[in-house]
């Protein structure tokens, strides 16, 4: 199916299509945007089209990857194009992950491009910041060249060249890069255990006074924020007219003591190496889908100033990092999730 966009300018509000509109942060940009002053109408893009119908967005079936429909027709007459299309596994064929994340976003940005897009906004990571100190803040110049090991952290680094080259080339597009943190909501939890920790670790058992106690780990201290605050911040994006990198975090910065806290457990210091050889062997073993090397990033990832963001974007978070966890804890109890593919209850896909 090809669709073409109607202008914002023809219709007294911008249209903006998201790419990638059906998971943790794609459901909550569709739903900051739907309705919002000055958005005519959204189009989600989707490999899977959900039954998920917020008001004033379409859908439309494609996927970025290489050899798929052409995008610049879903693109034209669109003021604002939003990236957040990528792919978490398969972590042991780190080919396949660049197929879609790298060569995927750069037919995104070439399509934007294509059709003429004033505005893109990409969802990059605090992944593609090189390792940084643990007791003070960075700012969006902090070199980006990410952890090395970590096919996640290559990746969204190499696209950060890429765009620094796209955007000499095309100079009269906005381009917007959004750096968050770690994003947690209620309704993304069962797709997160599931990308991560896979079936190794029962959701039910992820409660406060069931988990005695919580590794602390050295440099164990990473932020987070809710999803739904990450998503205000790319609908001002949208709106407002500014350029380059948005670093994205909610306080208070999470560590062991505070996740301890959350969980009511006890912090329990041990030492790195064998919970990092035993995480490796449970990778080899395919017990868990997440990378022990992705697990080093995280140990080595800066901690971000938002400074930029608050100013320029006018954006405050209504969520504490806290809040956003304990919003995801509930959401596994529960087994929270949404009607789309991405998020749907590990209930659901087990009936499927």
């Amino acid at each position: 199916m090809t669709r073409t966009a109607p202008s914002g300018t023809e219709t007294g509000g911008r249209r903006v299509v998201v790419v990638g509109a059906t998971g943790n942060v794609g459901t909550s940009v569709v739903q900051a945007l739907s309705g919002s002053p000055g958005i005519a109408s959204v189009l989600g893009i989707a490999r899977r089209v959900p039954d998920w119908r917020p008001e004033g967005t379409e859908w439309v079936a494609a996927d970025v990857d290489p050899g798929g429909p052409e995008l610049a027709p879903h693109f034209a007459g669109a003021d604002a194009v939003v990236h957040l299309a990528w792919k978490f596994q398969p972590t042991h064929d780190p080919a396949t992950t660049w197929r879609t994340n790298v060569l995927g976003s750069i037919r995104v940005f070439d399509a934007a491009a294509e059709a003429g897009v004033p505005a893109l906004v990409y969802a990059s990571s605090v992944g593609a910041y090189s390792p940084g100190p643990k007791d003070q803040l960075v700012d969006e110049d902090w070199p980006t060249h990410g952890w090395p090991q970590a096919a996640y952290c290559r990746e969204k680094a190499y696209l950060e060249r890429y765009l620094d080259a796209y955007e000499q080339r095309h100079g009269a597009m906005r381009v917007v890069r959004m750096r968050p943190g770690f994003q947690f909501k209620r309704e993304s939890a069962s797709q997160q255990l599931r990308i991560f920790a896979g079936r190794l670790l029962p959701a039910h058992l992820v409660r406060p006074s069931l988990v005695p106690a919580f590794p602390d780990l050295p440099g164990l201290t990473f932020q987070a924020l809710h999803t739904d605050d990450a998503a205000t911040a790319y609908r001002e994006a949208v709106v407002r007219p500014v350029r380059g990198a948005f670093n994205l975090a909610a306080d208070p910065s999470l560590d062991a003591a505070r996740l301890a806290r959350i969980l009511e457990a006890r912090p329990l210091r041990v030492p790195l190496p064998p919970v990092r050889a035993a995480l490796s062997a449970a990778w080899r073993l395919r017990l868990v889908p997440a990378s022990p090397d992705l697990f080093d990033a995280v140990l080595h990832l800066p901690l971000l100033d938002s400074s930029r963001a608050r100013s320029e974007l006018d954006w405050q978070p209504r969520y504490t990092a806290v809040e956003a966890v304990q919003e995801f804890l509930d959401g596994l109890r529960t087994d929270a999730g949404m009607d789309t593919a991405p998020l749907a209850p590990h209930r659901a896909r087990q009936a499927a």
